[in-house]
């Protein structure tokens, strides 16, 4: 089936997909009934009976493949026959699409008309079936064989002056496999521009981490969420973002857990899981959550997170013992001294104004963290995505040193990942600062000196093209354009390019930010039987708790020219390097059986990879400070660090703006027009406001503004025609959906160290709608 016959998403343009926006009450819980039959309506839809069964039956199975969704771990004792959660079946959906584009929809339609559609329309239409080429100063993209795509590449790849004017952007969605012949076939060609999707999200949690504790990875298991007396969640959304976290929680409250929400929003997923599995859940009577909810103002958690060091502090000096862990911290740790003199003269009043919330709330919050004896901090983008996402990291690593939270059954530190192999690819070598130990396995391996010099991160990429400095771009997956912050500026540096190449399953906005020469190259599924080289090939990939487990995946291709992500890496890097360095890419391509010996003798902690990966379930990566309590830290201990405290206002009438994702997405891909949790349907253009805000700026709910971004660099960022949503949300911040609030972050304004974007912090001021 292909998508040319007209359908009813055909002429949707902007103003046609908000046209049916409403707006009713937000959801009090999350799943139930309703997400079963969410699921199912969309599996049935895409996919028809047959395929459906197949694929959601073997997702997140032992033997099956792994959920191209988010990175929570699966269980590693008993499954679920349905091990999956709504969104990860309309991840599936999505992929298992029986819709096609292939050359005749792209004869039908212009990258000038394209251009105009909205994300969810382009991806809606299928799954991308050939390979094509949109020649420089063309209009249309047209078929090209593999051959000559992969020549195209070498071509304009050995023309360069340097290898750094290259630039190799990798999504989290990418295979172990994959991700190593990447970064192999990069820094043999001479370049660590390396830039990944990592850099985007967790990059200030892998800085502070590998800081403080050595690693740059958390250190719990699933079965220490199961055994914590207080799990904290900071700057999360499980309900949308991580669903399957939910059953987590909710084992851990029938053990007895307290759990702590601190986020800005008021959000379903931390108040109430109707679980589908059992009989409660379906009739509406799941697990409250959220025993402490928070409603902290973006950016506050700085601040909190030091309230709470001054208080523990305090309570442990009138009960010595109670609540530090002496011991843990004398054997352990070095900095405390110096850390703790610095909170003890925290300055209340800037506690305050940054958190937004009264002094009792801190109190008792501080109160719950002292009572407990097992504790798991749990923190997502709401962390990460601001100017001090480094400092609040290491201010959580702080607290959890204080009590001796590390290396304790039922506590310990969570960062969730959001991709599903996002850390598995960074293990794999995906970094632009890879150390020197790495370089130098990777190097005596395969006989040649990899670069050394870093190379550039996201946001440094999109500069590099911008002023000419990197003139070919390759994007293993993903949806850079959309993905990253100022789309106006991220659009354009890539167009400049000389050559865009996007390995990709489905139509996206990267592909109509096309260099002068540009290249789809269509790939394999997670869901898809992969026969490269004749074999039933299996890929790797690791979760949030560094779980190592295979996927496979079995369901037919979508169309008969498709290839793996191995096979098309393994391609261009012949085709551009030959034989150089005696690299057997052809083989690599033909058994990944053969990368993974490789990676296992250059990957720290994966020897043994090929035996360990066919143990039912994996394995776990090892991890100092959470199997022995040693930090490979250059002191050789966890550091407690001093962080100013870094207070941000905004002026009179102008607003913080943090960006999120609706329940019908994942990261860039847009599922549906829909967001029953906030009670938001059939559109996507909203801005959640508080009712005091409205009131104190003259508006209501309904109106319709245009938002635009200060910056002081001279450009005007403008986001257009966006629906008032009056919600529970702290005065002074508000909250829109991305990728189309993207235009609002500047490219300049990042996370100080780690260069994250600070999509959890931009100041807007709101103006009649244009």
């Amino acid at each position: 089936m292909t998508a040319q016959t007209p359908n009813r998403t055909d002429d949707l343009r902007l103003d046609d997909e908000e046209a049916g926006l409403r707006v009713g009450r937000p959801a009090d819980h999350a799943a139930g009934l309703t997400a079963v039959k969410v699921s199912m309506t969309r599996a049935l839809r895409q996919m028809g009976p047959v395929k459906t069964a197949r694929n959601l039956l073997t997702l997140n199975q032992v033997d099956g493949f792994d959920c191209m969704s988010c990175a929570w771990p699966d269980p590693q004792d008993h499954r679920h026959t349905a091990e999956f959660c709504e969104n990860g079946a309309k991840a599936v959906a999505w992929e298992g699409q029986r819709d096609t584009v292939g050359p005749e929809f792209f004869a039908a339609h212009p990258i000038s008309e394209l251009e105009q559609r909205t994300e969810y329309w382009l991806e809606s239409h299928g799954r991308l079936t050939h390979p094509m080429v949109r020649r420089d100063g063309a209009d249309h993209y047209e078929p090209i064989s593999w051959d000559d795509a992969f020549a195209l590449v070498a071509e304009h790849l050995r023309a360069l002056p340097t290898p750094d004017a290259a630039a190799f952007y990798t999504s989290g969605r990418a295979s172990n496999e994959a991700a190593f012949v990447y970064q192999l076939f990069a820094r043999a060609y001479g370049t660590n521009n390396l830039p990944d999707c990592s850099n985007m999200c967790h990059e200030s949690t892998s800085v502070g981490l590998e800081r403080t504790i050595g690693v740059g990875k958390g250190t719990v298991s699933l079965q220490d969420l199961h055994e914590a007396d207080l799990i904290v969640i900071s700057g999360q959304n499980p309900g949308t973002n991580h669903p399957r976290m939910l059953s987590a929680l909710e084992i851990a409250k029938q053990n007895g857990a307290r759990i702590m929400a601190i986020n800005p929003l008021r959000e379903a997923g931390l108040l109430r899981f109707d679980n589908p599995q059992r009989p409660t859940g379906l009739a509406g009577r799941g697990t409250a959550l959220a025993d402490t909810y928070l409603q902290i103002r973006s950016g506050g958690d700085l601040a909190f997170w030091q309230a709470m060091g001054n208080l523990l502090l305090a309570a442990d000096a009138q009960d010595p013992g109670s609540v530090v862990d002496h011991e843990f911290v004398a054997g352990h740790t070095v900095g405390f001294d110096a850390w703790a003199e610095h909170v003890r003269a925290l300055d209340w009043d800037r506690v305050l104004a940054a958190t937004g919330l009264t002094r009792s709330e801190i109190e008792d919050a501080a109160r719950l963290l002292a009572s407990s004896k097992r504790i798991v901090n749990c923190w997502a983008m709401g962390i990460t995505q601001h100017r001090h996402g480094v400092a609040t990291v290491a201010e959580i690593v702080n607290v959890a040193l204080l009590q001796g939270m590390i290396g304790k059954p039922g506590a310990g530190l969570c960062p969730v990942r959001g991709h599903s192999n996002v850390q598995g690819d960074r293990t794999m070598g995906i970094w632009e600062k890879a150390p020197d130990a790495f370089l130098d396995a990777l190097g005596a391996e395969f006989g040649f000196d990899p670069p050394r010099a870093h190379g550039h991160d996201a946001a440094d990429t999109v500069r590099a093209l911008r002023d000419g400095r990197v003139r070919v771009f390759v994007g293993l997956g993903g949806n850079f354009a959309s993905a990253m912050s100022d789309t106006g500026v991220t659009e354009a540096a890539l167009r400049s390019a000389d050559l865009t190449v996007q390995i990709s399953t489905k139509l996206n906005r990267s592909h109509l930010a096309a260099g002068r020469d540009a290249l789809i190259l269509p790939t394999l599924g997670r869901t898809e039987k992969d026969m490269t080289g004749g074999l039933l090939q299996r890929v790797t990939v690791e979760d949030s708790m560094s779980a190592v487990h295979a996927s496979r995946g079995r369901a037919t291709p979508a169309g008969p020219l498709l290839r793996s992500e191995v096979d098309i890496l393994c391609g261009i890097a012949d085709a551009t390097l030959g034989d150089r360095y005696g690299i057997p890419w052809r083989e690599f391509a033909g058994d990944y059986s053969r990368i993974r010996t490789r990676i296992g003798r250059v990957v720290p902690g994966c020897a043994g990879y090929e035996e360990k990966i066919s143990r039912r379930g994996g394995f776990t990566m090892p991890h100092g400070p959470r199997d022995s309590r040693t930090f490979p830290t250059p002191q050789g201990r966890a550091v407690f660090t001093v962080s100013p405290l870094e207070v941000l206002t905004v002026p009179e009438g102008r607003l913080v703006l943090q960006t999120i994702r609706s329940h019908d997405q994942f990261n860039t891909t847009v599922y549906g027009l829909d967001d029953r949790y906030r009670g938001v349907y059939s559109g996507r253009r909203v801005l959640f406001i508080s009712p005091e805000d409205l009131a104190e700026l003259g508006r209501s709910d309904g109106d319709h503004v245009d938002v635009v971004s200060e910056w002081d660099d001279g450009i005007e960022r403008r986001a257009r025609r966006f629906r008032l949503v009056a919600y529970d949300t702290p005065k002074g911040c508000v909250a829109g959906y991305y990728p189309e609030t993207n235009p609002l972050i500047p490219l300049d304004s990042q996370a100080l160290e780690s260069g994250t974007p600070t999509s959890k912090w931009a100041v807007v001021r709101l103006e009649p709608a244009t």
